[in-house]
């Protein structure tokens, strides 16, 4: 099955169910930020339930880095160093 939108061609496996097929025909159809915010959604489902002490984790550790900042205890990192460490990490693994 092939369902052009805009732009594209999108090409559906065989495979994937009448249901699927049309869900997914009907979602290519929505603006740009519908189908983004419901691919995020569809995605998220494949992560499980989400944990509960996350939201609260991360607002505590952006909170801890944040006063280091203010307080002059970090000083932090340009960003083309930043992204010189991360490119050199991932072409170690």
């Amino acid at each position: 099955m092939r369902h052009g939108t805009d732009s594209t061609t999108v090409v559906v496996p065989i495979s994937m169910g009448d249901v699927a097929k049309r869900l997914l025909a009907e979602a290519l159809d929505l603006p740009e930020a519908e189908r983004a915010e419901l691919t995020a959604e569809l995605l998220a489902s494949f992560d499980g339930p989400a944990d509960p002490d996350a939201e609260a984790t991360w607002a505590s550790e952006i909170e801890r880095r944040a006063a280091k900042v203010l307080s002059g205890e970090s000083l932090g990192v340009p960003w083309e160093e930043a992204r010189e460490r991360i490119a050199n990490e991932l072409q170690r693994k």
